[in-house]
């Protein structure tokens, strides 16, 4: 807010001085020292070089100040294997856009103010120069093409996959406006699905007449284990999302109608990252936020916030729909031993769908007693009901 205020005071004050100079010609009409005339002057033209030097101080002044200012809000130490091979080609690429910046636009009002307009200067024209034509040409393609082949050696480092490699397979089912985790079970071998067997608890579309499927897991929490590759299998249910795990450094798309995949290596637990000393620090810096806020919401009677405690989230980074902002679930890197015992302790997808049909059956079973029940007493009535009727009817006659 306080950045946004000192824009809006900036823009004011420009605004001002703009209507300042206006103010000041209008006092020099009439005036025999005033130019009339639209052609720029000598005096004119040193004044705009000069601007143009201040603006390009604004520039890196400016530069500087964001790096300090909000360098801190970037992503951190990664926590996978490759994370540390997307971080060094993203500074890379940083650093080379910040040299050219520096030099190209140093350049560029150095030779505007150089070559700036003179009485008695003419200007020097030229069709071409295939020296320059070369030097323009040469480097920039020499620069795209080392990041291009350094890039392709990330993205084949990060997404090839040994068929014969061991890996866990996790499928990530995607809808609005939430993320499902299906497990592959025992056998490490996801069974097929489809959208249109959709029904009751089997939400994924699984193919329960596929062997593969009997031991696969649904779960809304995702939890994997540090050290070990694995491999998601990505599918979305109705529009284009996402899957986005910013700490690892991973992210793809979740087409409707085809599957898509991503691997990496968790190098942290989610306990081991919580200790880190910046994470640390972190936290302690939001819950004071939060702390001063919450005095704040108390006061007016409102209720206090939570406190922060750091977890890697899958995100959605589509937009998805009108809840896009909420879509996420929280992923949990544990020990292999924490992580086998943790799967363990889920119940497969069969197991799940045959207690919703024990539990149908005997809702079913329930409300048939209850209406053969309600079924007897109604007859029980309508008897004793004739029964009165008749020994009414008796007692009349006589």
């Amino acid at each position: 807010m306080t950045s946004l205020l000192v824009i809006i005071v900036l823009v004011l004050l420009a605004v001002a001085l703009w209507q300042l100079t206006k103010i000041f010609d209008l006092t020099q009409v009439g005036s025999s020292s005033s130019d009339d005339s639209q052609v720029a002057s000598d005096n004119d033209n040193n004044v705009q070089g000069y601007i143009m030097f201040g603006f390009l101080a604004f520039i890196y002044i400016f530069t500087i100040y964001g790096l300090l200012k909000w360098g801190n809000l970037a992503l951190h130490t990664p926590a996978s294997e490759h994370g540390l091979l997307v971080d060094n080609l993203m500074n890379i690429t940083w650093v080379l856009i910040f040299t050219v910046q520096v030099i190209t636009q140093g350049l560029l009002y150095w030779f505007s103010f150089k070559n700036r307009g003179h009485k008695d200067k003419k200007a020097l024209f030229f069709a071409d120069s295939n020296k320059l034509e070369a030097i323009w040409s040469i480097i920039p393609s020499v620069v795209l093409a080392c990041l291009i082949l350094y890039g392709l050696y990330a993205w084949n480092n990060i997404m090839f996959v040994d068929k014969d490699e061991d890996v866990i397979e996790i499928e990530l089912y995607a809808q609005q406006f939430k993320w499902t985790a299906r497990y592959a079970g025992q056998d490490n071998v996801l069974g097929k699905a489809n959208v249109r067997l959709i029904e009751g608890v089997n939400t994924l579309g699984v193919d329960m007449s596929d062997p593969n499927a009997q031991d696969d897991i649904v779960v809304t929490e995702l939890h994997i284990p540090k050290g070990k590759k694995v491999h998601f299998k990505m599918r979305s249910q109705d529009v284009l999302h996402s899957a986005y795990m910013p700490h690892f450094r991973a992210q793809m798309n979740c087409v409707p109608g085809m599957v898509t995949e991503f691997a990496f290596v968790p190098t942290y637990t989610t306990s081991e990252y919580r200790e880190l000393p910046f994470m640390v620090e972190k936290v302690a810096h939001i819950n004071k936020l939060r702390a001063e806020k919450s005095v704040e919401l108390v006061a007016k009677g409102g209720t206090a916030l939570d406190p922060y405690t750091f977890d890697y989230l899958l995100l959605c980074n589509k937009i998805c729909g009108s809840s896009h902002y909420n879509m996420q679930m929280k992923v949990v890197v544990d020990t292999p031993e924490d992580y086998k015992k943790w799967l363990s302790e889920k119940a497969t997808l069969a197991q799940d769908i045959k207690a919703a049909a024990a539990a149908d059956a005997e809702k079913k079973a329930g409300e048939e007693a209850k209406a053969s029940t309600d079924s007897t007493a109604k007859d029980t009535v309508k008897a004793v009901i004739d029964t009165v009727k008749a020994v009414v009817a008796k007692v009349a006659m006589k």
